[in-house]
Protein backbone atom coordinates (compact mmCIF):
# COMPACT_ATOMS: atom_id res chain seq x y z
CA UNK A 1 0.00 0.00 0.00
CA UNK A 2 3.07 2.33 0.97
CA UNK A 3 4.24 1.89 -2.49
CA UNK A 4 1.81 1.90 -4.08
CA UNK A 5 1.11 5.62 -2.40
CA UNK A 6 4.92 6.68 -3.07
CA UNK A 7 4.51 5.84 -7.21
CA UNK A 8 1.28 7.54 -7.11
CA UNK A 9 2.67 10.99 -5.69
CA UNK A 10 6.42 10.69 -7.74
CA UNK A 11 3.81 10.15 -10.95
CA UNK A 12 1.76 13.21 -10.18
CA UNK A 13 4.86 15.60 -9.40
CA UNK A 14 6.77 13.99 -12.52
CA UNK A 15 3.49 14.79 -14.66
CA UNK A 16 3.71 18.89 -12.80
CA UNK A 17 7.37 19.04 -13.76
CA UNK A 18 6.91 18.50 -17.33
CA UNK A 19 3.90 20.45 -17.30
CA UNK A 20 5.97 23.67 -15.62
CA UNK A 21 8.83 22.78 -18.44
CA UNK A 22 6.66 22.76 -20.64
CA UNK A 23 5.19 26.16 -19.93
CA UNK A 24 8.32 27.73 -19.14
CA UNK A 25 9.85 27.89 -23.26
CA UNK A 26 13.59 29.06 -22.52
CA UNK A 27 12.59 31.50 -25.76
CA UNK A 28 9.98 33.28 -23.96
CA UNK A 29 10.88 36.97 -23.04
CA UNK A 30 8.85 39.52 -20.64
CA UNK A 31 8.98 42.98 -21.57
CA UNK A 32 8.36 45.74 -18.68
CA UNK A 33 6.60 48.60 -19.96
CA UNK A 34 6.58 52.10 -18.21
CA UNK A 35 4.51 54.96 -19.55
CA UNK A 36 4.75 58.51 -18.12
CA UNK A 37 1.39 60.04 -19.02
CA UNK A 38 0.70 63.99 -19.63
CA UNK A 39 -0.41 65.48 -16.48
CA UNK A 40 -3.93 64.95 -15.81
CA UNK A 41 -3.46 62.04 -18.64
CA UNK A 42 -3.82 58.68 -16.63
CA UNK A 43 -7.24 58.42 -16.74
CA UNK A 44 -7.69 58.64 -20.38
CA UNK A 45 -4.44 55.97 -20.45
CA UNK A 46 -6.35 53.55 -18.59
CA UNK A 47 -9.66 54.27 -20.64
CA UNK A 48 -7.85 53.53 -23.27
CA UNK A 49 -5.77 50.16 -22.12
CA UNK A 50 -9.25 49.32 -20.41
CA UNK A 51 -11.43 49.30 -23.79
CA UNK A 52 -9.11 48.79 -26.51
CA UNK A 53 -5.22 48.35 -25.59
CA UNK A 54 -5.46 44.89 -23.56
CA UNK A 55 -7.61 43.22 -25.92
CA UNK A 56 -5.42 44.05 -28.92
CA UNK A 57 -2.41 42.99 -26.95
CA UNK A 58 -3.63 39.44 -26.84
CA UNK A 59 -5.42 39.66 -30.37
CA UNK A 60 -1.94 39.87 -31.92
CA UNK A 61 -0.32 37.39 -29.71
CA UNK A 62 0.79 38.83 -26.50
CA UNK A 63 -0.32 37.70 -23.11
CA UNK A 64 -0.81 40.20 -20.20
CA UNK A 65 0.61 39.23 -17.54
CA UNK A 66 -0.29 42.22 -14.76
CA UNK A 67 -0.41 46.18 -14.74
CA UNK A 68 0.08 48.65 -11.62
CA UNK A 69 0.22 52.05 -10.76
CA UNK A 70 2.78 53.44 -8.13
CA UNK A 71 1.63 53.74 -4.99
CA UNK A 72 4.38 56.73 -4.58
CA UNK A 73 3.04 59.97 -4.61
CA UNK A 74 4.63 61.50 -7.14
CA UNK A 75 4.29 59.12 -9.49
CA UNK A 76 1.14 57.55 -8.72
CA UNK A 77 -0.74 60.32 -10.89
CA UNK A 78 1.05 59.74 -14.30
CA UNK A 79 2.63 56.49 -14.40
CA UNK A 80 1.51 53.03 -16.00
CA UNK A 81 3.80 50.00 -15.18
CA UNK A 82 2.69 46.67 -17.12
CA UNK A 83 4.52 43.28 -17.91
CA UNK A 84 3.71 41.28 -21.65
CA UNK A 85 4.57 37.95 -22.17
CA UNK A 86 6.08 37.09 -25.75
CA UNK A 87 6.95 33.71 -27.09
CA UNK A 88 10.13 35.10 -27.93
CA UNK A 89 12.38 38.43 -28.96
CA UNK A 90 11.34 37.77 -32.67
CA UNK A 91 7.38 37.10 -31.58
CA UNK A 92 7.89 40.33 -29.81
CA UNK A 93 8.79 42.07 -32.58
CA UNK A 94 6.07 40.80 -35.09
CA UNK A 95 3.54 41.38 -32.62
CA UNK A 96 4.34 44.80 -31.72
CA UNK A 97 4.14 45.40 -35.64
CA UNK A 98 1.00 44.08 -35.98
CA UNK A 99 -0.78 45.62 -33.42
CA UNK A 100 0.67 49.23 -34.57
CA UNK A 101 -0.88 48.54 -38.12
CA UNK A 102 -4.25 47.24 -36.56
CA UNK A 103 -6.82 49.57 -38.14
CA UNK A 104 -8.72 49.05 -34.29
CA UNK A 105 -6.02 50.57 -32.94
CA UNK A 106 -4.95 53.24 -35.28
CA UNK A 107 -8.74 54.18 -34.49
CA UNK A 108 -8.86 54.00 -30.63
CA UNK A 109 -5.23 55.93 -30.83
CA UNK A 110 -6.43 58.63 -32.87
CA UNK A 111 -9.75 58.78 -30.79
CA UNK A 112 -8.21 59.24 -27.74
CA UNK A 113 -5.64 61.63 -28.35
CA UNK A 114 -8.76 64.30 -29.46
CA UNK A 115 -7.71 66.24 -26.24
CA UNK A 116 -3.95 66.17 -27.17
CA UNK A 117 -1.22 63.60 -26.52
CA UNK A 118 -1.35 60.88 -23.33
CA UNK A 119 2.31 59.38 -22.93
CA UNK A 120 5.03 61.47 -23.03
CA UNK A 121 7.58 58.70 -22.32
CA UNK A 122 7.73 55.09 -22.43
CA UNK A 123 10.24 52.82 -21.58
CA UNK A 124 10.73 49.10 -22.23
CA UNK A 125 13.07 46.79 -20.47
CA UNK A 126 13.06 43.17 -22.49
CA UNK A 127 13.47 40.08 -19.01
CA UNK A 128 14.00 36.37 -19.07
CA UNK A 129 12.98 34.67 -16.23
CA UNK A 130 15.52 33.29 -14.03
CA UNK A 131 15.56 29.55 -12.76
CA UNK A 132 14.04 30.31 -9.55
CA UNK A 133 11.44 32.51 -10.76
CA UNK A 134 8.06 31.35 -9.85
CA UNK A 135 6.64 32.91 -12.67
CA UNK A 136 8.49 30.16 -15.17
Amino acid sequence: MKISALTQTLSVCLLFSLAVIAQADSATVFELRTYTTHEGKLPALNERFTNHTAGLFEKHGMRNVGYWVPSDPDKSGNTLIYILEHKSREAAAQSWQAFIDDPDWQKAYKESREDGPIVKHIDSVFMTATEYSAIR
